[in-house]
């Protein structure tokens, strides 16, 4: 599974602004529910769900917040790049300005974990954080997701 199969050009947001965790995810939730049809209270309710579990901020100023939703079809995934760095109460206590939510089918398979490996993956390159962190414009942003190889170059 490859990051273009979880995003849209549409999908990736260049200057994202927010002063709080539970206001980046609200926001967030609205943003990935309008692009793809779904319900944005099912879609907040679940990743704040997912929240209660344990922050979803991996490290490094990044957050993954995920869940599964009841009768999509796909895994999808929306980036933001946030103008300011907020605190998403992280392992490593720093603040985050990436964001890659990623929702996936409440039934059966593991494919969302091979989702979320993959993310997580890319997201833990310094050198692909940086570029990501430089770059203020979101068609830019989603080619340089899209084609991971020639982030890390």
């Amino acid at each position: 599974m490859e990051i273009v199969d979880l995003l849209t050009a549409d999908s990736v947001i260049a200057d994202f602004k927010t002063s709080s965790k539970k206001q980046a995810i609200q926001s967030l939730a609205k943003q990935i529910a309008q692009l793809n049809g779904l319900p944005e209270r099912t879609v907040f309710a679940s990743l704040l769900d997912r929240e209660k579990l344990g922050s979803t901020g991996v490290g490094k100023g990044v957050a993954i917040p995920h869940a599964r939703i009841a009768g999509l079809d796909r895994i999808i995934g929306l980036f933001a790049r946030l103008s300011s760095p907020i605190d998403f109460e992280s392992v490593d206590e720093h603040p985050v300005d990436l964001i890659f939510v990623l929702l996936a089918p409440a039934e059966g398979s593991t494919d969302h974990l091979k989702a979320l490996a993959r993310v997580s993956r890319l997201l833990r390159d310094e050198k692909t954080c940086e570029k990501l962190r430089m770059t203020a414009d979101a068609g830019a942003l989603f080619a340089m997701l899209a084609s991971p190889t020639s982030v890390a170059a």
